[in-house]
């Protein structure tokens, strides 16, 4: 229940109190007293664990000794004087690769492949709440510390598997990544510029499908806990896979092809449902004075004009009041032919202005507009660090770091980052002795026959 105070505020006001991020290491986790036990590598996996973990799981991030897993070295640099790989190969570093998807888990060291260590497992997995692990198609089934095995002594666990192509089907055998999965999936076929531009197709540099499988996976396994311990009594075998994922995001264009047989096709930078709604390139720098080459390429600006008032407005902006006449509705604009007449006449316009210049003037007339900011940016705008998006964090191993917090708001049980991540075995003695019941002269046998 609302009390009178929050009552009495502007929306904006009650916002800033409910999520105020002082308050958030004051307030429960939403899902403390649930343990995950995650056998992942690369993205898709390991950002389920780190998703669940945020809300306050305890996940236990499960690697083989002292290496760990193979995306610690994806970005090699100068890691090894920022963030250790472990105790045992102290002149090798994680690299920022890792960055992303395992925050605030604990890190255990173990090799599947060993009897000991098979036993280990399901010792953890008898005590846990949710597995998920994402290698190749029944890999785990075959070491015996899959679902099968493990439901036989824990019937109440949510078991996600995540892969390429899913457990049945053709290529089920096969590995998958996050750009194959585009590549499958369709998205690259309508991602990058038409014919007329190049066509060459293009990739989401970051790891979308990556990140977005672990996000659906995290709601499958939400799902799951709530219909075992409010329905069923019972755990449940998820499957996630990652092409089909993919294919998902292709949205209209399937229903499209469906109902009229056309093939979705590539607009770069425009929309093609929509014009103006798409991003100008800009004809200098928002650093001319920068060394940094990067910062001495010219900007972009998005710029939504797709109403015939907004239309109108933005071709006065620009001054050509005849791009106005010659296409007064959207239903002129919106064909590709009139898209490559609108789109080179604004960016005539803004040859010789930088992104802030050409938003500056946008804003002006009442249009949406947005210049397309850089990772330092991004990493230094006020509105991020303001809502806690954005955030310095003291961690335990690694001192202060600059880090992205949750991406959504709770009110009552936030999310939290506590750590970005540890080296590899980090937790070994506590999880052991936590979980399974090990001594420390135990725990030190185990190490030195290489089982942890």
């Amino acid at each position: 229940m609302v009390d009178k105070a929050l009552k009495d505020m502007t929306f904006e006001d009650f916002c800033r109190a409910v999520f105020n991020t002082k308050d958030t290491f004051h307030k429960p986790e939403v899902m403390k007293g649930i343990r995950v036990i995650s056998t992942t590598q690369y993205i898709l996996g390991p950002c389920v664990a780190a998703y669940l973990a945020e809300l306050g799981a305890e996940a236990i991030k499960v690697e083989l000794p002292k290496r760990g897993e193979p995306m610690r070295h994806t970005t090699p640099f100068n890691e090894p004087f920022l963030y250790p790989l472990s105790r045992w190969l102290p002149d090798k570093g994680t690299g920022l690769g890792f960055f992303g998807a395992n925050p605030n888990e604990l890190f255990l060291s173990l090799d599947f492949h060993k009897p000991e260590a098979i036993q280990i497992m399901k010792r953890l997995a008898a005590k846990t709440d949710v597995c998920c692990e994402n290698y190749r198609a029944g890999t785990f089934d075959r070491w015996g510390i899959g679902y099968r095995q493990y439901q036989e002594s824990n019937p109440r666990l949510i078991y996600q598997w995540l892969g390429g192509f899913g457990g049945w089907g053709p290529g089920r055998n096969r590995a998958s990544y996050d750009i194959l999965g585009q590549a499958q999936g369709g998205c690259f076929s309508v991602t990058g510029w038409p014919k007329e531009y190049g066509g060459m197709p293009s990739k989401q540099t970051i790891w979308i499908m990556d990140y977005w499988g672990g996000a659906i996976s995290t709601f499958n396994i939400i799902a799951s806990l709530y219909w075992r311990d409010n329905v069923s009594g019972k755990g449940q075998f998820l499957e996630y896979s990652q092409v089909h994922g993919a294919q998902r995001h292709l949205t209209d264009f399937i229903a499209l092809y469906g109902k009229t047989g056309i093939v979705g096709q590539r607009w770069g930078n425009w929309e093609p449902l929509l014009c103006v709604h798409g991003i100008l390139k800009c004809g200098k720098s928002s650093y001319p004075n920068s060394k940094n080459p990067q910062e001495q390429e010219v900007g972009f600006c998005f710029v939504s004009a797709f109403k015939d008032e907004d239309f109108k407005k933005l071709c006065g902006v620009v001054g050509n009041a005849e791009l106005a006449k010659k296409y007064p509705t959207h239903a002129d604009r919106v064909g590709a032919v009139a898209q490559t007449e609108i789109y080179p006449a604004l960016e005539k316009w803004a040859a010789d202005k930088t992104k802030e210049e050409v938003e500056k003037a946008f804003t002006g007339a009442g249009l949406v507009t947005q210049p397309v900011l850089n990772s330092n940016e991004v990493a230094n705008q006020e509105h991020w660090h303001l809502r806690g998006s954005m955030q310095w964090i003291d961690d335990p191993t690694f001192g202060d770091v600059l880090t992205q917090g949750v991406a959504y708001r709770l009110s009552e049980t936030p999310g939290r980052i506590k750590h970005v991540f540890k080296p590899v075995g980090a937790d070994n003695e506590y999880v052991l002795a936590k979980l399974c019941g090990y001594g420390g002269s135990e725990i030190a046998e185990l190490e030195k026959n290489e089982i942890i």
